[in-house]
């Protein structure tokens, strides 16, 4: 299945290479809102949220008001989720408060277990080099997707793994990475980061992973 994303910056639409350099930028929300209507779930992603220079959250509840969306970005504690979920968000992304000093804070994962449903915590797998990369992708850790999986596979029901070293150079996600996390997990996965084919698509559908596309989309390659 193919999730089309809408990442927000600065109260607009953009798209990022390898999330820093800006590459596209729109602010016709109501064209992208009704060109997406016709997808099962759209990825929302608060970008000034997840690097903590300020947040969206008026637009990120106008969009899920109207859309089918999987939430996330600056997502730090159970009361955000919870408000996220109560605005509409259909899943909310859980990223970088995964992680505490370094190491992987099942305490926290726990916690939002314990307070959500688990069909609506998607747990985020966001690599680098094949480090997982956390604070908007500015910081790396010492840690693997596959460290982060073992430890906290109990506590969800998705993983959203997103290949950082391909994101948005529209030249394909590597199929073997892929192969290994969807051996790694029997969880739900979507999968991030560079998808610039149907075919692709396609080869990720056959392996029950669901395809997340932003800049194919955007600029015309994949039509959606």
């Amino acid at each position: 299945m193919l999730i089309p994303s809408i990442d927000l910056l600065g109260g607009k639409i953009v798209q990022l290479v390898q999330g820093e350099k800006k590459k596209l930028e729109f602010d016709n929300f109501d064209y992208w809102i009704e060109r997406f209507s016709k997808y099962p779930v759209v990825q929302l992603i608060d970008l000034d949220a997840a690097i903590g220079t300020g947040d969206n959250r008026t637009l990120v509840q106008q969009i899920a008001g109207r859309l089918p969306c999987q939430v996330g970005g600056g997502i730090r504690d159970v009361k955000t989720a919870q408000e996220l979920i109560a605005l509409g968000a259909r899943k909310v992304i859980i990223g970088s408060a995964l992680l505490k000093e370094g190491r992987i804070n099942e305490d926290h994962a726990r916690a939002l277990a314990d307070a959500i449903p688990k069909s609506a915590l998607m747990f985020a797998l966001d690599s680098r080099a094949g480090r997982v990369a956390i604070d908007g992708w500015r910081t790396e850790t010492a840690l693997t997707p596959f460290d982060m999986i073992r430890a906290l596979e109990p506590f969800c029901e998705s993983f959203l793994y997103t290949h950082i070293d391909t994101e948005g150079l529209m030249g394909g996600i590597p199929m073997e990475t892929i192969h290994a996390i969807r051996r790694a997990t029997e969880r739900h996965l979507v999968v991030a980061g560079g998808i610039t084919e149907q075919r692709e698509i396609d080869t990720l559908d056959a392996l029950g992973i669901d395809a997340v596309v932003g800049m194919a989309l955007y600029s015309g390659k994949i039509s959606g």
